[in-house]
C-alpha cells in the first residue's frame, strides 16, 4: 500500500486514483467502439480531480498513450496519406499555440467549435466533396492549435474522418487514433518545453494508459460486431451530444 501511495501524485488519494483508472478503461472502450468521445469524457473527469495547471498536460499524456494503443490495433485500416498532411499541419498548430497568447475568449472558441461540429454533422452535403488528403494540412494546424487550450478536440476532427467520407468505420477509428496520437505527442512535447514537470505524474499516467489499452481491446471487440448502418447513426448522434456538451460548457455561468 505504501508503494502505491508513493506512486500517486500529490493530492490524488487511492479512491480517486481507482476511479480515474476505471474511467480511463471506459473512455478508451467508448472511443475504440465509436471512434470518439473518450477524450472529452476523460477531460471532464480529470477536471474535477487534477489541479488546473496540470489538467491539459496530464490529459495529453493519457490520451497519447490511449490513442497509440488504438493506432496499433487499427494500423492496417489507417489512411497514411491523410496522416502525413495532418502531421505537418499539427506541428505548425502546436508551435503557434505554445508561443502565442490567445485573445479569443474560451467560451467563444467553444461555441465556434460546437456549431461547426453540428453543421458539419447534420447539414445537407449539397454536392460537397471529401476533404482531399492535402486539406488535412489545415485541419491538423487548426485542431492542434485549439487542443493547446481546450484539450480534447476529437469532435472537431471527427467530421473530416467520418465513415461516410472514408467509407469504412475501422478506417475512421484507425486514422482518428493516429492523428490524435501525433497531436497529443506534439502537445506533450510543447508543454515540456515550456516548463511543465511531468515526472511526478508519469507512474499514475502509465497506469491510466494501461487500463485504457484494455478498454481499447474491449472496444475493438464491440466495433467488429456492430452493423455498419447502426455504427454511422450512433457516430453522428454521439458527435452531436458532444457538441451540445461543449455548448453547455461555453454558456454555463462560471
Amino acid at each position: 500500500m505504501e508503494a502505491i501511495l508513493a506512486a500517486l501524485p500529490a493530492g490524488i488519494d487511492p479512491w480517486t486514483a481507482g476511479g480515474l483508472l476505471a474511467v480511463s478503461f471506459l473512455a478508451s472502450l467508448v472511443t475504440a467502439a465509436m471512434g470518439l468521445g473518450g477524450g472529452l469524457l476523460m477531460l471532464a473527469v480529470l477536471a474535477g480531480a487534477l489541479p488546473p495547471a496540470a489538467l491539459i498536460p496530464v490529459h495529453g499524456v493519457v490520451q497519447l498513450g490511449s490513442n497509440l494503443g488504438r493506432t496499433v490495433l487499427f494500423r492496417r485500416s489507417t489512411r497514411y496519406g491523410i496522416l502525413l498532411w495532418f502531421a505537418l499541419g499539427a506541428a505548425v498548430g502546436v508551435s503557434i499555440g505554445a508561443g502565442v497568447a490567445v485573445n479569443l475568449p474560451r467560451p467563444v472558441l467553444l461555441v465556434v467549435v460546437a456549431v461547426f461540429i453540428l453543421v458539419s454533422t447534420w447539414a445537407p452535403k449539397l454536392g460537397s466533396r471529401p476533404v482531399p488528403a492535402r486539406g488535412f494540412l489545415a485541419v491538423g494546424a487548426a485542431t492542434a492549435f485549439i487542443s493547446m487550450f481546450v484539450g480534447a478536440t476529437g469532435p472537431f476532427l471527427a467530421p473530416f474522418l467520418s465513415p461516410e467520407r472514408l467509407g469504412d468505420r475501422q478506417a475512421t477509428i484507425g486514422t482518428m487514433a493516429a492523428c490524435m496520437s501525433l497531436k497529443h505527442g506534439l502537445k506533450v512535447a510543447a508543454f515540456a518545453a515550456t516548463g511543465f514537470v511531468f515526472l511526478p505524474w508519469l507512474p499514475f499516467a502509465a497506469a491510466m494508459i494501461a487500463t485504457g489499452f484494455l478498454g481499447s481491446l474491449a472496444g475493438r471487440a464491440v466495433v467488429v460486431r456492430l452493423p455498419e448502418r447502426w455504427f454511422r447513426l450512433v457516430f453522428r448522434l454521439l458527435l452531436s451530444a458532444l457538441a451540445l456538451r461543449i455548448l453547455w460548457q461555453a454558456l454555463a455561468p462560471s
